[in-house]
Parts: structure tokens; C-alpha cells; sequence
């Protein structure tokens, strides 16, 4: 055999081995059990990957819980109850409880009824929510929650109460700053609105609906921010909006962040029922702590003035004054002698930012002005003729604002019958009054009081009372309370262009 041969055959031989143990190899079936082990595997692995994620979740959500009851154990101790009681004097009525009222309205019930009817006092009751801010009793709430009450009694949620006294009221973004005289108390640290966020969890805690249900604790989160025109267009309003439940008797409480701090004061819902509908509005805990220091430091609180009359931008304004979107406040005319004119603003100035902050309408420049100090310069981008123009305004102290924020005593309305206030804007415009500065004006009169029978209306601007100056509300309390039954007074007013003398004498008891 020559080596060619025995060459060709070897490789025939290797060539036979390789194809003989491909064929042994197959007959152990390996692919089959390393494709019947990873299975086996995966689902043990998919198994615990379930209970892992489980386990992370309902931890996950435990801690939430504990966050939750750890704020409500930190923030409860320091909302209170409040009880008002407001004493009010009503003429027995002929008619008693006979369905003619039902029937014919109240009006048919006041001709028929008799001035000389014995007037019998009355008792009101409210109950309404607080939150201490300082250990030595200072409580901030709304001031519908205490307006016009004759007393106010305080309940901690240790059950001991306290009676309390009204440090100072703002109408205007509805806040009342009280106090109890009580020391070492818990109270909330107010924390920054600003930094508040939209989805944000938040705790509202209060008294809804009767004393039983005090110290309630809801959650919710944050639904919205800078929320306005909801309600009085007289009033500032900046509210954050909340899921978290809130009902009657919820009023003046504290609204929460996760971290225990005070970051509103619950005030209000929006519901077609009277009932909690999902939508809650709180004051935002800064305005509600710069009207808090206005009132315990100034003794009235102090707002910035520009001295614009402003509108928001629609559709159809923005296409008449050529811009491109429809936001901003538009000024329709500058007040002679304000910051406004010193600065150089001008009618059809559209204002677009305040010391940097976007403004999307009237409203937005109301809050910042009002928010900002008097005597402070702040810048402005205004839209002029198309084009942006930076005016910078040191702003004044709001003109209405310059006397303390005082309330006529219930003692003095039940004396004489009327209801009187400071002079502002708004009661310039809705009187139309020719008094712009001193004075204090009537805004309401009680029917069949000696008030009215002598002659004095809603809109008569008090001048002087038994020849004294009457300059404010606090001045006008002072010369009321005064006075006692078998007094006479002699009022000097202003109606219109007119002023005349009215006088009465009080009836005794």
C-alpha cells in the first residue's frame, strides 16, 4: 500500500469517526434537558421577583401611613376649636310661627310688624377651626369664624378652654389674628407657600360639622395653586386648592405638608350640595403669616399701593392693541398723584411681569402689589405701543388701609342701630361718594332702630358726632359707647353734595 493510499484512507476514517459522534451525542437528547432546566428556573426567579416587589410596595406604603399618622400626632395638639356666641335683638312678630312668611317673603312680616314690639335678645352660636402659631396663645383664623362674635371660647384638644380676645381682623383676605391667655403651648411652624407644589400630599385638620367631630385629620394633595375669582371680588384672594376633605366648621384650621409645617389656612369649598365636593381652598400660610405680623407689630395691616385702575386682557382687547397673547394687566387709567403717575405709567401700558414674576391678569398684579411693602421700589415690564419698557415704582401705603383695621363693636350697632365702616374704593364706587379721606360711612341701618326713624341712610358719611371729629371706625366705637340711654345725639353728615345735622335722643330701657 502506498502512502497516497494510506493517506486517502485516514481521512476517510476521521471523516467516519466525526459522523459517528454527532449520532452518539444525539442519542443523549442534551438539548432537551438544559431546555427543560431554565423554566424551572425563570419561575422560581419570576416568584420571588413577585414577593420582592410586593414586599417593596406594601413597605412602600407603610411608610406613607406612618408619615401620615406621624404629622397628625405632630400637628394635632396645636388646632383648636372655636365656639363663637353673638348676641342679636329681633321684634317679636304678630304672626309668631303661622305659615305666612312661608307664603307671602319676609317683607310681608316687616309691614306688619310693630315698631313698638319688645325687642328680645337672641343668642347665635358658630363653631369654626384655629391654628396656634406661637406658644403663647396667638391663633390665626378666618375672620368669618369670629365676625361680630360677642364671645369667643377657645377648646385644645386636652378639652380645656379658654376665653379669647380679637387682636386685629382683615376683612379682605378673610384672616383673624386672636389670642388666649394661656403659655407653653404646641404650636405649628408656618412653612413656605411658595414652595408648595402641585400633587404635593397635604393633611387638612379641623372641626367639621359639630364639636364631636374636633381634630379631624383628611389628606389629599395639593390640586392647584394660585387660585382666584372664586369668590368675593372685593377680597384678595391666592388660594391653594386641595382634595383633602373639607366641610363647615373646617374654617380657620391648618392645612399641612408631610413635613408638619403650616402651609394654609382652610377657608373655603366649592359645592353645589353645602357638602365637601372634592375642592377645598385654603389662604396660603405667607399671606397668612405677613397679615399675622402687620397686625401684632403695626396694628393694621399695610398694603403696597400703585394707584392704577387695571382690567384683565381678553381675545379682543389683546387683537385691538396688537399682542400676541391675551394675558397681563391692562391699565385703563392712572390716579392722579399715585406711585403710578410719579413713575410714568400710562393708560394702555399692558404690565406683564412684577419684580420678575409672570402676571396672566388683574388679579395677579392685586395680590403682588398688595403683598409688597410701602416705600419699596419694585421693578415692572409693561407692553408699550408693541414694545417691552422696564419702569421701576416705589410703591405708597394703600390710601384705605391707613387707619387700623378695627371692627364696630356689636354694642355700639345694637345702641344706635347702624352699621358703619371706613371709607374705600369699593364704598366710594357703590355710594358714590363725595368724601374720598375722613370720615366713617353708613352701609347699613337696622329697620324701625331710631337710626332710622330719624332719618339717616346707607351712604350717609358721618362727619361729626355731638360735634367731635369722627375720622375712623375706632374713634366712631369710642364716642358710641359713650353715650347712655336718654342721650341725645347730634350727628353731622354728608349726603351727596349736601351736609346736614340729624339728631335723635336714645330711648331708655
Amino acid at each position: 500500500m502506498t502512502k497516497h493510499k494510506m493517506y486517502q484512507y485516514g481521512i476517510v476514517f476521521i471523516i467516519m469517526g466525526v459522523i459517528i459522534g454527532f449520532i452518539i451525542a444525539g442519542s443523549f437528547d442534551f438539548t432537551r434537558k438544559i431546555g427543560a432546566n431554565p423554566p424551572q428556573s425563570l419561575e422560581g426567579n419570576h416568584e420571588g421577583a413577585t414577593q420582592q416587589e410586593s414586599s417593596t410596595g406594601l413597605a412602600a406604603l407603610e411608610g406613607l401611613s406612618t408619615a401620615f399618622a406621624n404629622v397628625a400626632d405632630q400637628v394635632n395638639p396645636s388646632v383648636v376649636t372655636i365656639f363663637t356666641e353673638t348676641i342679636i335683638k329681633q321684634r317679636q312678630s304678630p304672626f309668631f310661627q303661622f305659615p305666612f312668611e312661608e307664603f307671602f317673603g319676609e317683607d310681608f312680616q316687616r309691614y306688619f310688624q310693630s315698631p313698638q314690639a319688645p325687642e328680645r335678645p337672641q343668642k347665635q352660636y358658630g363653631l369654626g377651626s384655629g391654628v396656634i402659631v406661637s406658644s403663647d396663645g396667638i391663633i390665626i383664623t378666618n375672620n368669618h369664624v369670629v365676625e361680630g362674635a360677642d364671645n369667643i371660647k377657645i377648646r385644645l384638644i386636652d378639652e380645656k378652654e379658654y376665653e379669647a380676645v380679637v387682636k386685629g381682623v382683615d376683612p379682605r383676605t378673610d384672616l383673624a389674628i386672636i389670642k388666649i391667655d394661656a403659655g407653653d403651648l404646641p404650636y405649628l411652624k408656618i412653612g413656605d407657600s411658595e414652595k408648595a407644589r402641585v400633587g404635593e400630599w397635604v393633611l387638612a385638620i379641623g372641626s367639621p360639622l359639630s364639636p364631636e367631630l374636633a381634630h379631624t385629620v383628611t389628606s389629599g394633595i395639593i390640586s392647584a395653586k394660585g387660585r382666584s375669582g372664586i369668590f368675593d371680588s372685593g377680597q384678595y384672594e391666592d388660594f391653594i386648592q386641595t382634595d383633602a376633605a373639607i366641610n363647615p366648621g373646617n374654617s380657620g384650621g391648618a392645612l399641612v405638608n408631610l413635613h408638619g409645617e403650616l402651609i394654609g389656612i382652610n377657608t373655603a369649598i366649592a359645592s353645589r350640595t353645602g357638602g365637601f365636593m372634592g375642592i377645598g381652598f385654603a389662604i396660603q400660610s405667607n399671606l397668612a403669616q405677613k397679615v399675622m405680623n402687620d397686625i401684632l407689630q403695626k396694628g393694621k395691616v399695610v398694603r403696597g399701593w400703585l394707584g392704577v385702575i387695571i382690567q384683565d386682557v381678553n381675545p379682543e382687547i389683546a387683537s385691538a392693541l396688537d399682542l400676541k397673547t391675551p394675558t397681563g394687566a391692562l391699565i385703563s387709567s392712572v390716579q392722579e398723584d399715585s406711585p403710578a403717575e410719579k413713575a410714568g405709567l400710562k393708560s394702555e401700558d399692558v404690565i406683564i411681569k412684577f419684580n420678575g414674576k409672570v402676571i396672566k391678569n388683574s388679579r395677579d398684579l392685586s395680590n403682588l402689589v398688595a403683598a409688597a411693602e410701602p416705600n419699596k421700589e419694585i421693578t415692572l415690564i409693561v407692553l408699550r405701543e408693541g414694545k417691552e419698557k422696564e419702569i421701576k415704582v416705589r410703591l405708597a401705603e394703600r390710601p384705605e388701609d391707613q387707619q387700623p383695621l378695627t371692627q364696630v363693636q356689636p354694642k355700639a350697632v345694637e345702641k344706635v342701630g347702624i352699621e358703619v365702616a371706613e371709607i374705600t374704593t369699593e364704598l366710594i364706587q357703590k355710594f358714590e361718594l363725595k368724601v374720598k379721606k375722613e370720615g366713617v360711612v353708613i352701609t347699613a341701618i337696622e329697620q324701625n332702630s331710631i337710626a332710622a326713624q330719624s332719618g339717616l341712610q346707607p351712604g350717609d358719611v358721618i362727619l361729626k358726632i355731638n360735634r367731635k371729629e369722627v375720622r375712623n371706625v375706632s374713634e366712631y366705637n369710642a364716642l358710641i359707647n359713650d353715650i347712655k340711654a336718654g342721650d341725645t345725639l347730634l350727628f353731622y353728615i354728608q349726603r351727596s353734595d349736601s351736609k346736614l345735622f340729624i339728631a335723635f335722643t336714645l330711648p331708655k330701657d
